[in-house]
């Protein structure tokens, strides 16, 4: 992730972390950007083979066609295929590809021996999950941007099991940080700072204000078309000697209080701000929770330093508290422990530099090389991941349709690929797929852990990569990220500055450089998981081409006047949509508050992980938290319950 760790930055960008099928059938029409500005750039892919190299593909991607109309069909339409039996026999099959299933391969040859025979399943036509990396080629050089997962977040607080698993595979927190440390200021350096977008939509013209965080507040408010009852509630609100807005209930009854409202509500109704400050803060937890304010409880609003609560009396949280949990825990933890420790590690594709790693461990021929610093541009031949004479095969387009247990013998596994069911036999299972999909992988499941498996809804997101051609038109107006509530993407950013083996990120604007555009979905006014289904929805319904003209629209408007052209400066275009992207954090505005704030058998995803002979289930999912820890601690486990398992 590359959001602050429980710090309130104003008018940062949110922007944080971490699919498989939706909840209903759709037909889409995701076109593929052949970038048709750019003849030269489509050279390269071609040169480069682009039909056998996933990550340089462009247009639709995350979720792209072909990877989730097979679970529509047959959890949806009850279509059935006739399953071939491919005779292979395994001594496990992970289903899913993502960090989570590659590290239960990882855990599983460790303990089961170099002689384990071991298949990974996905229905991608890329490994990683939601851990993947966009790949640009222009001019000779690569450029770099994560496709999902962002980062390692709070790595000090990794835990043995999770930090463990990236030393094994080559992570040198050490290394990283004396590698990046020389180019970390570099858009500092040229004078570049956060900037706003506000939107003629709202505030009825468009007006981009720099200065987000280094100005003085009523400076930076001033430049802005907000009008004046708008600025002087967020000053009052920033301002020191605020009232007590909740002045009738206790500091411990503060506390509980603030965990059934929304941080709106809190600012309309107690701190009675005018409606406009709202939008302010409306993008503040999208990076983190894929909603907005209104299903924002305040209660994390204040554990994470948003404003309004500095005349009120409430009790810290003590630092133990959640200290075994995953990730970091935003909005839930102290916030004293949540700040501690490294800072977090962002490598150039993101965490797919994780997967590529655990895929190197895995299978050593596909990836040359032996360091997290040659990985990165390390040339990956996907023909090797599912030779037959390895020990650890990776099938990739392959989505599985069911699961037989095996009582009295080996499981049986079906899948389809090219429209075509097969079968393998394996030994033990490990589900490291999104829970809801599980139930009708394994009808045979009781119906208490069924129906836990389909409890949860998760979260919608959009990232969009944007090579350009040059980033002049960005120190022209001297920013090097935008927040925009309201907007279309509602965060776009510059590349970070990194310098990691023989990548380096552009450091003159007039060199091309990837822009990251991210977009959240949601319904305001509903519960969060119902903004999640709609949210869901309309990722799946819009078309590549309408995602497009909103980038195109937005770049313009936000920095035509400093000289940017979108027909000019878009060199390519990659959209990775997750329908079904972060798992499902739990919300005590709409959950029991024990389940958020504690870690009690009865929240879902504990029944839902129960292992079924030698079947156990993995994933962030299985761990309630959408971090990288989570999916390494849940692999851990699940290796451990089949290993038990006789």
């Amino acid at each position: 992730m590359t959001s602050p760790k429980k710090t309130y930055r104003p008018f940062g960008d949110g922007v944080s972390r971490r699919d498989f099928l939706s909840g209903v059938p759709v037909a889409l029409t995701g076109a593929t950007l052949a970038c048709r500005e750019v003849p030269e750039f489509q050279a390269e892919i071609d040169r480069a083979g682009e039909a056998d190299y996933p990550p340089l593909r462009t247009g639709m991607r995350g979720s792209h066609d072909g990877s989730f109309e097979v679970a529509h069909q047959f959890a949806h339409e009850g279509r059935e295929w006739t399953a071939t039996d491919t005779g292979e026999t395994y001594d496990l099959v992970v289903v899913g590809a993502g960090i989570s299933g590659l590290a239960a391969a990882h855990y599983f040859a460790k303990q089961a021996g170099p002689d384990a025979r071991i298949l990974l399943l996905d229905n991608h036509d890329d490994f990683g999950g939601h851990a993947k990396r966009n790949e640009f080629r222009l001019d000779g050089r690569t450029y770099l941007m994560n496709g999902g997962t962002l980062n390692v977040e709070a790595p000090s607080q990794y835990g043995e099991i999770a930090e463990g698993l990236l030393k094994e595979i080559g992570i040198d927190r050490k290394r990283y940080y004396e590698s990046v440390a020389a180019v970390s200021d570099t858009y500092g350096n040229l004078g570049l700072q956060r900037a706003m977008f506000f939107d003629r939509e709202t505030w009825g013209t468009d007006q981009l204000v720099a200065g987000a965080g280094r100005r003085p507040l009523a400076e930076f408010l001033a430049d802005s078309p907000m009008p004046e009852a708008v600025r002087n509630d967020l000053i009052r609100l920033h301002s020191d000697g605020q009232p007590d807005y909740l002045p009738d209930l206790s500091p411990a009854e503060k506390k509980t209080f603030l965990a059934t409202i929304s941080y709106q509500e809190f600012l309309i109704e107690h701190a009675k701000c005018d409606p406009g400050v709202a939008w302010f803060f409306d993008h503040q937890p999208k990076g983190l929770f894929c909603t907005g304010i209104d299903a924002y409880p305040a209660r994390y609003a204040w554990e994470e330093g948003l404003p309004g609560f500095s005349g009120m009396e409430i009790p810290e949280t003590p630092p133990e508290a959640l200290a075994d949990e995953p990730g970091g825990q935003h909005g839930r933890e102290n916030q004293a422990r949540a700040n501690e420790g490294d800072p977090d590690l962002y490598f150039p594709d993101g965490n797919a530099t994780i997967t590529r790693l655990l895929v190197r461990g895995l299978i050593p021929s596909a990836i040359p090389g032996s360091t997290m610093e040659d990985v990165v541009m390390a040339p990956l031949d996907y023909g090797m991941l599912d030779r037959p004479e390895n020990r650890t095969r990776i099938r990739l387009s392959s989505t599985v349709i069911r699961v037989e247990p095996g009582e009295n013998g080996p499981a049986r596994v079906t899948y389809v690929r090219d429209d075509r069911g097969r079968t393998v036999a394996a030994g033990r299972v490990v589900l490291a797929c999104w829970h809801n999909i599980i139930p009708y992988l394994i009808p045979e499941l009781p119906k208490a852990q069924r129906d836990a498996l389909s409890w949860p809804v998760k979260s919608p997101l959009q990232y969009t990569s944007v090579l350009l051609h040059n980033w002049r038109a960005f120190t022209e107006a001297g920013v090097s990220s935008i927040a925009a509530p309201g907007g279309y993407h509602t965060s776009i950013g510059l590349a970070p500055q990194l310098a990691l083996g023989d990548y380096r990120t552009s450091t003159s604007p007039d060199e091309p450089l990837v822009v990251r555009m991210n977009r959240y979905p949601c319904e305001p006014g509903l519960s969060r998981r119902e903004q999640h289904r709609i949210g869901r929805m309309e990722l799946l319904h819009t078309t590549f081409e309408t995602v497009e003209a909103n980038i195109r629209d937005q770049l313009n408007r936000m920095l035509g006047r400093s000289g940017f052209d979108d027909q000019r400066d878009i060199a390519a275009i990659t959209v990775n949509r997750w329908p079904h992207g972060y798992t499902y954090s739990y919300n005590p505005m709409f959950d029991p508050p024990e389940w958020s704030f504690g870690t009690p058998d009865d929240r879902p995803h504990i029944p839902a992980r129960q292992p079924f002979g030698r079947i156990a289930i993995a994933g962030t999912d299985s761990a309630g938290s959408p971090h990288t820890d989570a999916a390494i601690r849940e692999a851990h486990r699940a290796v451990a319950e089949i290993l038990a398992a006789d």
